[in-house]
């Protein structure tokens, strides 16, 4: 991304990304929530996300 990113133009498609190409890490989902990932809540994450997959980032993301 060496080209300058004018503010007052609309983002080009070839920038904008939903994340969903790249699989969610526990420590992101806690954070997505709004808070810390401390190991209580990156461990509740992570067995979310393997038991509900993506519809855990739903509930936190819609």
């Amino acid at each position: 991304m060496s080209e300058p990113i004018d503010s007052e133009s609309p983002t080009p498609d070839r920038l904008l990304h939903t994340g969903a190409e790249h699989p969610i890490d526990p420590e992101d989902l806690v954070m997505a929530s709004g808070q810390d990932p401390t190991p209580a809540l990156v461990e509740k994450a992570r067995q979310a996300l393997e038991r509900e997959g993506a519809t855990a980032v739903e509930r936190v993301l819609p």
